[in-house]
């Protein structure tokens, strides 16, 4: 078995990252090792998708781990650098470098992502690619990992966590220190592993069930009658008094923090009906 590229080696072919562009470049052996095994046993690993491949430490274990490798990388320097450093890789047809940003280009037909995502754009990417179904193994700001697999009730519950758990178990696998990174970050992080699933729930139109919940959360600490009334101008509703009336007594009591998702798409259901959308 071929020897894991060293990834301070890596950073002293190619060069140190810079904070100023959300450059932080993964250093620790142990953990980009562990990385790829956190995808699910049954993922198809037959093509997997990078986002931000830096210096190509993460994109050599996984070039390990998969048949064919698509990177994206939006720094001209380093998309030049993991051509040529992987050059024997892309000659096979086994590594394709996108050179750009990951919000704009176009994503291939990947089969999963692994990714140490830059932290500026984390919630842009995440979810462009959580509605593609995929597998995902991605590392963000431990804070925003927490919140994303938060359960109702917990301090860390929100927005972020009902609309990520509409595709994906969602779960935290890996908290990672700042010393694994260089240069280091501010914060600390953590790697996240999204595995697809339908929700428990139904809902009438998911565009509106994510404005409606986006709604509910820009007034949290407001009884729910209180913020589906005040927040109609994001959730599109015509008549939230007719949702409010309309409504269980005892939901419309709750705060945004306690709802459940099912309990969400319940009353997006019921706004969808009687609330004009």
């Amino acid at each position: 078995m071929t020897a894991s590229r060293d990834p301070d080696a890596l950073i002293r072919r190619a060069k140190r990252g810079d904070p100023d562009f959300d450059q932080h470049f993964l250093v620790d052996d142990r953990v980009l090792d562990r990385i790829p095994s956190y995808l699910p046993e049954d993922a198809d690993r037959g093509h997997l998708l990078e986002i931000g491949g830096g210096t190509g430490a993460l994109t050599d274990r996984l070039l390990a781990a998969g048949d064919e490798v698509t990177v994206v990388e939006r720094d001209p320097e380093l998309a030049a650098f993991l051509r040529e450093e992987f050059a024997a890789e892309v000659d096979a047809g086994r590594l394709t470098v996108v050179e750009g940003d990951a919000l704009d280009v176009d994503l291939p037909d990947f089969t999963a992502c692994v990714s140490n995502l830059p932290y500026g754009v984390s919630s842009e990417i995440a979810f462009r690619l959580l509605p593609e179904k995929r597998p995902l193994v991605l590392m963000f700001q431990k804070e925003f990992a927490d919140r994303m697999a938060a359960d109702p009730g917990t301090d860390e519950y929100g927005r972020l966590s009902v609309t990520a758990g509409h595709y994906a178990a969602v779960e935290v696998v890996e908290d990672v220190p700042a010393a694994a990174f260089d240069p280091r970050p501010r914060v600390e992080s953590a790697v996240v592993r999204c595995t697809p699933r339908d929700p428990d729930y139904t809902v009438p139109d998911e565009a509106f069930f994510l404005d409606f919940v986006t709604a509910c959360f820009t007034q949290r600490r407001k009884t729910m009658r209180n913020a589906v009334r005040n927040t109609a101008h994001i959730s599109g509703l015509g008549d939230p008094d007719a949702v409010v009336d309309a409504a269980d007594e005892d939901l419309m009591s709750k705060r945004a923090g306690t709802v459940t998702p099912a309990e969400f798409a319940e009353l997006a259901a019921l706004a969808w009906e009687v609330g004009e959308p």
